[in-house]
């Protein structure tokens, strides 16, 4: 007679199996949560990137372009744009018909290693020579002299700016970026604000915008009329305004470094959602790795080593209230940035100062 196996106690065994349940439900809930953690982040990254708008510079120009001259050095050419389109509607007092101009043009110039950047502001005003363009759909715009810059946006877009800029310069621009009254005030506003100090009292009656002199620090809205401000500034030109721009855009750089925005991940996705929001660029820095990169290499730049400077421009003789580009001056200031050398004080005197 076979004598029977004594079965294990079920107490020593059933622990084991349990155990052994725990460690695969623990394995299971921490794959789940590494694939939603990397969906999310896949989401967050594609929600980034789909945010940003491209134009290829280099399909849209031809190659009707300056060659670079210093390769380590940078020009990236910035655009605010006036569109009362889209999220825009809602927002100053900028063109309601919804047909977008360039309010606001600065060539960025960084020079080799990246430690500072020269800021010249384009005025709006300026009456120049626009090249010949192509307009988004494929028709072909003739070469046309004495037109208000401003207005080379509104006809044949962002590449064509970009084309005009290098022609009249001979600096061969490596990026552009376009931001739009919604993107500007959300970044502000990502921000927390921006404080900004005037010793004169701001009083534009056409935007609806007062500042008292002393130090303030303004939300998304406030900061749009700030920059905007003519009427109530200086002579009421653009020339005035621009000064005001170049001050607000220290200001935003000195708020980025001191909250270092760049080392908070939850204050970084918030600038950069509402940064590339209204955001257009050239196809090269179209993605947020990009961005990002770009981002990077401009650590060591703060308001300290930031010089802004107005292109020298002098009132134009047959309609005083234009102006036209002021020489030797310009071609000095050109000649500078093209050959990464610092800017001559004699290239920084404009006839036309705007009060």
């Amino acid at each position: 007679m076979t004598q029977a196996t004594e079965a294990p106690p079920r107490s020593r065994r059933a622990p084991r199996r349990r155990k052994g349940r725990a460690v695969r439900v623990i394995l299971l809930v921490l794959l789940v949560l590494v694939l939603l953690a990397g969906g999310g982040l896949w989401w967050l990254y594609s929600h980034l990137n789909g945010n940003i708008d491209s134009v290829d510079l280099d399909k849209a120009i031809g190659d009707n372009r300056p060659q670079k001259v210093v390769a380590g050095a940078q020009n990236v050419l910035v655009l605010g744009s006036d569109s009362r389109s889209g999220a825009n509607g809602d927002l100053d007092h900028g063109d309601v018909g919804g047909t977008a101009r360039s309010d606001t043009a600065m060539l960025m110039h960084i020079p080799e290693g990246h430690s500072r950047v020269t800021a010249v502001s384009i005025p709006r005003d300026t009456l120049v020579t626009r090249p010949e363009c192509r307009k988004k759909d494929g028709e072909t715009l003739p070469s046309k002299k004495r037109v208000m810059f401003n207005s080379i946006y509104t006809v044949a877009g962002p590449a064509c700016v970009v084309n005009t800029v290098e022609q009249m310069s001979g600096v061969r621009i490596d990026h552009f970026v376009e931001v739009d009254f919604a993107g500007f005030k959300g970044l502000v506003d990502a921000l927390g604000g921006v404080t900004v100090t005037t010793t004169e009292r701001i009083h534009d009656t056409k935007g609806g915008f007062t500042l008292e002199p002393g130090t303030h620090k303004l939300d998304g809205t406030q900061s749009l009329k700030f920059v905007r401000t003519r009427y109530g500034h200086g002579d009421g030109s653009d020339l005035g305004r621009i000064g005001l721009q170049q001050q607000f855009m220290l200001a935003m750089l000195t708020e980025i470094k001191k909250q270092d925005a760049f080392g908070n991940p939850a204050r970084l996705y918030q600038l950069a959602d509402a940064g590339t929001k209204s955001l257009t660029t050239d196809s090269d820095l179209a993605s947020l790795t990009a961005l990002a990169d770009f981002a990077k290499s401009m650590k060591g730049v703060d308001a300290n080593t930031m010089e802004t400077i107005m292109l020298p421009v002098a009132y134009d003789k047959v309609d005083p209230n234009r102006v036209v580009v002021a020489e030797p001056q310009a071609t000095d200031l050109w000649s500078a940035l093209r050959e990464d050398k610092k800017v001559p004080a004699s290239a920084k005197k404009s006839p036309a100062h705007g009060g």
